[in-house]
């Protein structure tokens, strides 16, 4: 069957390489220019602006989007806090539970609306703070690459930032942040979401992936978190692809337990230890990325333990994330405003992960917790070394929600075999719901 595709990748050549390469195997036609996709059976493999919406809505059998058409209730901050919040409350015995920090929401414009909040909807969050035991990290609920995330962890910390944020705002003419920067201006996103920072975080030393003899005083403790690359496909399988990339902070971990005291002000703190998004640290290149298995080994250096980490640690926490995928997924489907499933669409997404250690339990001393989806994630900070991985990535997306889409029935029921917890092309299917009638 010949199939007609259109591609469009403008602000990611590397996206649009990957695209390109994965369909070398599928019997494809001309690509067509935006506006000309007329011809089906069609194979949208683009960036979401540019795919005909209505053409994924009216032509559910012929034609397949790399997007499904509302997913907020995943990719938003706020959004996704609220959807979590909503399934837990209906489904308490939910891994949710446990895997997602607490989170508070704003809406807020200017640094005055904080003195009102305090005693309606940041009341919990304002006896927090002065109890004086908890830091917290505010996110943007709509930017992504680190743009406007700080730590605090007192009333006062809070107004100073966004009071910080608008007097950024008005000294950057027309709204132009400085490049490399991480403010945001306040007055146009308006939703944040305020997440209790893990003070737990297991911490390793990359460099012992690349040198096993290093002496154990000779290792410094740095914080990571998983990146995750999901795909949900039709309505819906979910599935985890393998291959989890662990992307470290730059510097030493420093415990923000040792500097709780009031006279420490969180708009001087240096967040080099405690983040790491790649958008953050480009300069890098590709040196704190390392394959989460390839970990297998390292010295665990956060609490006294002498311990280092096992497969079966791996396999544990890879279950975890399979398990965690699924009930938010489930959960998304739950607000379907904000999530609609489509028979005819798949996405990829970039799941981010942070591993808690808990040294003194001895039934999970390692705990996934969710940190944030993104669609189109940023896939061209993995680095070069480890581009194999993305070209692997997107040819098993090819496989798995091209082909069978155009395919025969008998290479659809093939599919229709692949059990939960199993591998194919190195995707681990994670969920299998049935959210429409037939189409």
């Amino acid at each position: 069957m010949s199939l007609n595709t259109h591609i469009s990748w403008p602000a990611a050549p590397l996206t649009a390489s990957l695209v390109h390469q994965a369909l070398k195997s599928l019997p494809t036609s001309d690509i067509l220019s935006k506006g000309l996709q007329g011809s089906t059976p069609l194979l949208q493999w683009s960036t979401y602006d540019d795919i005909d919406h209505e053409l994924t809505h009216f032509h559910r059998k012929t034609v397949l989007s790399s997007s499904y058409i509302f997913r907020k209730a995943l990719i938003r901050k706020h959004y996704l806090t609220r959807t979590i919040e909503t399934y837990v409350k209906k489904h308490p015995g939910s891994v949710l539970t446990d895997a997602s920090p607490r989170t508070f929401e704003v809406e807020i414009s200017f640094a005055d609306e904080l003195d009102d909040m305090w005693t309606d909807e940041l009341w919990e969050l304002g006896r927090e703070l002065e109890s004086g035991t908890s830091w917290w990290i505010l996110k943007p609920g709509m930017a992504d690459r680190g743009m406007g995330i700080r730590l605090f962890h007192s009333k006062e910390d809070l107004q100073k930032i966004f009071q910080s944020f608008e007097e950024g705002e008005s000294d950057e003419e027309e709204d132009e942040l400085p490049e490399g920067g991480t403010g945001v201006v306040t007055s146009q996103l308006r939703h944040f979401v305020l997440q209790e920072y893990i003070m737990n975080p297991l911490l390793l030393d990359p460099s012992e992936t690349l040198n096993r003899g290093t002496r154990l005083e000779d290792l410094i403790g740095r914080k990571f978190h998983l990146r995750v690359y999901c795909i949900s496909s039709g309505d819906i399988q979910v599935y985890m692809y393998n291959r989890i990339l662990a992307l470290f902070s730059p510097a030493p971990y420093i415990d923000l337990s040792l500097g709780r005291s009031q006279d420490v002000d969180s708009l001087e703190l240096d967040l080099t230890p405690h983040l790491t998004n790649t958008s953050l640290q480009t300069h890098f290149g590709d040196d704190n990325v390392r394959l989460f298995n390839d970990l297998e080994g390292c010295h665990i250096l956060s609490g006294d333990s002498t311990m280092k980490i096992q497969q079966s640690d791996i396999d544990s926490l890879m279950t975890q994330i399979r398990e965690v995928l699924a009930d938010t997924f489930k959960a998304a489907l739950q607000s379907p405003v904000h999530f609609q499933a489509l028979p005819n669409a798949f996405e990829l997404f970039g799941v981010d992960f942070l591993i808690s250690h808990v040294p003194s339990s001895r039934t999970r001393p390692f705990q996934i917790n969710l940190l944030e989806i993104n669609s189109e994630p940023a896939i061209e900070l993995t680095g070069p070394k480890l581009t194999w991985i993305l070209e692997d990535l997107f040819e098993s997306i090819a496989e798995v929600c091209v082909k069978p889409f155009f395919a025969q029935a008998e290479s659809r029921e093939t599919m229709e075999t692949w059990e939960i917890g199993e591998v194919r092309h190195n995707f681990l299917k994670c969920m299998d719901e049935k959210v429409r009638g037939p189409s």
